[in-house]
């Protein structure tokens, strides 16, 4: 078994159980974000995947209904303007993406590559055709988020995207995972506002 299916394997797996065990933690956030505000529970979101195929990305939705649509939180004038109050919290802990664990369990994701784009980042995923970061899964964390996440320019994170590809294996996997866990706990590199990508 080469790398590969083995790591979707895992992804399967792990997104399964994952979904079952927090499964209580799902049905808190639904009751909390419906009680905060109108709109629906789950935000949807047009995403480029492995071989540049669309697909729609699953989040808790943490803003509302009138912001503008497909454009990056950070990118936008005034965020905070349109974030709720729960969604205050699921952004900074990360919870508004639990939903993503069903985007891995069907194999849109992985649990570790390079966060997907939106359908009109053209920039960035003309800058991972380069690195081949697009031939792959996209993941619910990767390299370049736990070196800078938001605050990184286009160039530089489609080449550490690129770095994740070059060094993929249970060894990158890993170091990003443990990573990760340590980036959410500070809320390393989230960027709400400006003129960040």
């Amino acid at each position: 078994m080469n790398y590969l299916m083995f790591k979707r394997l895992s992804d399967f797996i792990l997104s399964f159980i994952g979904l079952v065990i927090l499964s209580p933690v799902f049905l808190l956030l639904v009751v909390l974000i419906k009680l905060d505000s109108k709109g629906p529970v789950l935000f949807r979101q047009k995403r480029i995947g492995k071989d540049k195929r669309e697909f729609h990305i699953l989040k808790f939705r943490t803003m509302r209904t009138d912001t503008p649509k497909d454009t990056p939180t950070h990118l936008l004038s005034s965020p905070d303007v349109y974030i709720t109050k729960v969604g205050k919290v699921l952004r900074k802990t990360s919870l508004d993406e639990l939903p993503q664990l069903w985007n891995i369990f069907v194999g849109q994701m992985s649990i570790i590559g390079p966060r997907p784009a939106l359908w009109n980042q053209y920039d960035l995923i003309a800058e991972r055709d380069k690195y081949r970061a697009n031939d792959i899964l996209p993941g619910l964390t990767g390299w370049a988020q736990i070196n800078g996440r938001d605050e990184l320019p286009i160039d530089i994170k489609a080449k550490l995207d690129g770095e994740y590809v070059e060094k993929l294996g249970i060894v990158m996997d890993a170091r990003c995972f443990f990573k990760t866990i340590g980036s959410v706990l500070k809320s390393d590199g989230v960027v709400e506002g400006g003129n960040k990508q």
